[in-house]
């Protein structure tokens, strides 16, 4: 008799929907190989959040519904690592690679060496810690000694398997795409018919993987998804990131893990650190090291060079450097490395990096043109900004005509003049950057630019200022005139973008047509402009104008936060201005607000808490927030926060965990600690109050014992943390 099939409401057909979409992710997003379409995947994961909604007591650790992130963080957890994460030493030169492997030889002479050469990822160093197979902590470098800890932040990235793969799993076969259509008289269950049998759950024991492996690697984002995110951001009004690798290390720093969510991250992962395995089973070269990390499931570099010669070496970095575009994230250098690690262990460390590897950088990739002329672009904020105009130039794979100058200190150091042949490089950059000027190939006819002493748009006065702006660099030229045209589209643009109050309707062309016929002149204006008027511009009309009248009342009920942020205050982003509306709970209590009060709050500082003060304190902006209030705007804060000032029990005290214990992962048990007031140490020192033990706990349990520390297990944690009435 044939074996029942689970019901859809089964636990074991949740199970099997679970290891479905694993299998699913690891296919399209480690080996870019996708098993289905789209839309099918998100009909499985669609009823995936359906049955963890209507059967929470299912969810399974390693979900992949984690990949949305949870709650925010209140701040970052540390931790102190037991093996460093080293830096590498480098050199953009191929005669210090030659010296090097003669160092290295030296270091070892009766030893034919072989080297493995890898992509330098330009991302953000990172180590994951897989117990028995499961991920529990995700950190970043720091120091090298002690860094952050980002589990859930790492859990959002879809590359990263939250469980490792057995590496006797075989990839499933996917069938023709055929197949996810319903075959005839067949009726359609849960999975519908795509053909697919997901393996059965690895186990999680020993003998599969080992009891500790952390792994090590560069979290970086895609070229294509860079692209895409700054688009989106300069639909909502947002600032632009610089490029891939701020971008990153700025999303990791999120302390809501669902905003990282949203950012489209990958990884690379290359090396190891604590690893408690069989040493007789564990790979003894790099090579076989990348093999078994993918062979679990792990994202390894996409292509390896082995080498045994310094000629080979010097080809392989060659080659890289000239396909290095052909991949879809940044690659800023080679890694050099001695393939046998128990070579790598006998040669041994400096203090900073290891003796056995090496990162040769590559030049950032720059072209020559002619610079035609300078021209001045006014911001929302008033900041004068140079950009040079150019004979198009091929960077990248991009042809290029504009280029930044910064500002006019920039200009005058780099002496840049109309005329010029100049060195442009694009390194990541969104406008890419004028390096300097071919002095030895000017002809004398070139022209000195002289940087306007009045604002080009609206002909008034410009003062000399600190900026540290996105975007600024040291001292800026700053229109003062309020009324400034270029600083009014700033405006209105800013706050009807879709980060800020998202005007249905409104956008760039209508913004300006707005400022140009002397409508409106900053947002407030906006509340008092007809529909009459609207329709009467060009290409409007009266269905244009009445989605848009229709958008404007639609933001007056728009979360204070979205005010705060729509008003351009110089420094505030839309993360400050949450925090802000987390603080205050309306726009009048924000106004009182002192400088040293608004720099306690996380995510404002000096500077910005001195901006948002000076911004409230003047007299123009007080009108026109009175002028907003008037016109109906919420200037109340739903986000707001009661501030508690209880102390907590176990401030001051230190812990520190060791082995594994029976049912609390470390993050978690960390968790419990700090929500407690107390820190969790890496190390075992005379400052420990306690040391929690699991099983299989080594020598920091037996440093306690020595110390007199007192030692707990994970109940008498729990009994200890429980709160006193």
């Amino acid at each position: 008799m044939p074996e029942a099939k689970p019901s859809p409401d089964s636990r074991e057909t949740y199970l099997e929907l679970v290891r479905k979409i694993q299998e699913l992710d690891y296919a399209y997003y480690v080996q870019a190989d996708p098993l289905a379409s789209d839309r099918e995947y998100d009909r499985l994961y669609a009823s995936l959040l359906q049955i963890e909604t209507e059967h929470p007591e299912w969810k399974t650790e390693d979900t992949p519904s984690q990949r949305v992130g949870g709650e925010p963080l209140g701040k970052f957890p540390t931790l102190e690592r037991q093996v460093p994460m080293l830096s590498l030493d480098n050199t953009y030169s191929k005669e210090e690679v030659i010296q090097f492997v003669n160092r290295v030889q030296k270091l070892a002479p009766d030893e034919e060496l072989s080297w493995v050469v890898e992509p330098k990822v330009d991302g953000v160093a990172v180590s994951l810690v897989y117990e028995n197979g499961r991920l529990t902590v995700g950190s970043t470098r720091g120091d090298g000694i002690t860094g952050d800890v980002i589990t859930e932040n790492i859990k959002t990235i879809r590359s990263i398997p939250l469980t490792l793969r057995s590496h006797n799993d075989q990839k499933p076969k996917a069938s023709s795409r055929s197949s996810t259509k319903l075959k005839a008289n067949a009726q359609p269950d849960l999975f519908g018919s795509l053909d697919f049998n997901p393996p059965e759950p690895s186990k999680t024991d020993s003998g599969n993987f080992p009891a500790l492996l952390e792994v090590r690697g560069e979290v970086y984002m895609s070229r294509s998804g860079f692209a895409r995110l700054n688009e989106k951001r300069q639909e909502q009004g947002e600032a632009l990131f610089a490029n891939p690798r701020n971008a990153t290390a700025g999303s990791l720093k999120q302390l809501d893990s669902k905003l990282v969510a949203q950012r489209p991250l990958d990884i690379s992962l290359y090396g190891i650190g604590m690893v408690e395995a069989d040493p007789e089973s564990f790979p003894t070269t790099q090579s076989a090291l990348l093999e078994y990390l993918k062979s679990i499931g792990l994202k390894t570099p996409q292509r390896i060079w082995r080498c045994k010669t310094v000629d080979e070496l010097i080809a392989a970095i060659e080659e890289l450097d000239q396909i290095r575009n052909d991949f879809d994230f940044e690659i800023d250098g080679a890694v050099i490395k001695l393939d046998s690690i128990p070579l790598r262990e006998k040669i041994g460390y400096t203090s900073k990096s290891p003796r056995w590897a090496m990162a040769y950088k590559y030049e950032a990739e720059q072209g020559i043109t002619r610079l035609n002329a300078i021209s001045i672009q006014v911001g929302r904020t008033g900041a004068l900004t140079p950009v040079a105009e150019l004979d198009p130039v091929q960077l990248a794979g991009t042809t290029v005509k504009r280029a930044t100058l910064h500002n006019e200190d920039e200009l005058r150091r780099k002496d840049i003049r109309i005329g010029d042949w100049v060195v442009v490089e694009k390194a990541g950059e969104i406008i890419p950057v004028v390096v300097q000027a071919l002095v030895d190939r000017r002809t004398g006819e070139e022209e000195i630019f002289h940087f306007p002493t009045e604002c080009p748009e609206c002909n008034g006065p410009v003062q000399k200022a600190q900026g540290k702006e996105e975007g600024d660099l040291g001292v800026v030229w700053r229109c003062v005139n309020h009324d400034c045209p270029a600083k009014a589209r700033g405006r209105i643009i800013h706050w009807m973008s879709r980060g800020a109050m998202d005007v249905d309707g409104g956008g760039e062309t209508l913004a300006c047509q707005l400022v140009e016929n002397g409508w409106v002149k900053d947002v407030a204006d906006l509340y008092d402009v007809t529909q009459e008027q609207v329709a009467s511009l060009e290409r409007m009309g009266q269905k244009s104008a009445e989605r848009f009248h229709n958008g404007l009342m639609a933001s007056k009920s728009r979360d204070m936060w979205r005010v705060i942020f729509g008003l351009g205050i110089l420094h505030v982003g839309a993360g400050v201005a949450k925090a802000l509306a987390k603080r205050y709970k309306s726009m009048h209590e924000l106004q009182q607000a002192s400088v040293d009060e608004l720099n306690e709050i996380r995510d404002v500082g000096q500077v910005i808490a001195e901006s948002v003060q000076a911004w409230m304190a003047e007299p123009i902006n007080q009108i026109l927030l009175e002028r907003l209030e008037r016109s109906g705007l919420n200037l109340h804060s739903s986000i707001y926060q009661e501030i508690s000032t209880e102390k907590l029990p176990f401030e001051g005290k230190t812990f520190v965990l060791t082995g594994t214990l029976p049912n609390l992962t470390r993050p978690e048990a960390t968790e419990k600690i700090e929500a407690v007031g107390a820190k969790v140490s890496g190390s075992v020192s005379k400052k420990t109050d306690y040391v929690v033990a699991g099983s299989d706990a080594g020598s920091k349990l037996e440093k306690a014992r020595q110390l007199g520390i007192a030692i707990l297990s994970e109940d008498e944690l729990l009994d200890l943390l429980k709160p006193t009435e």
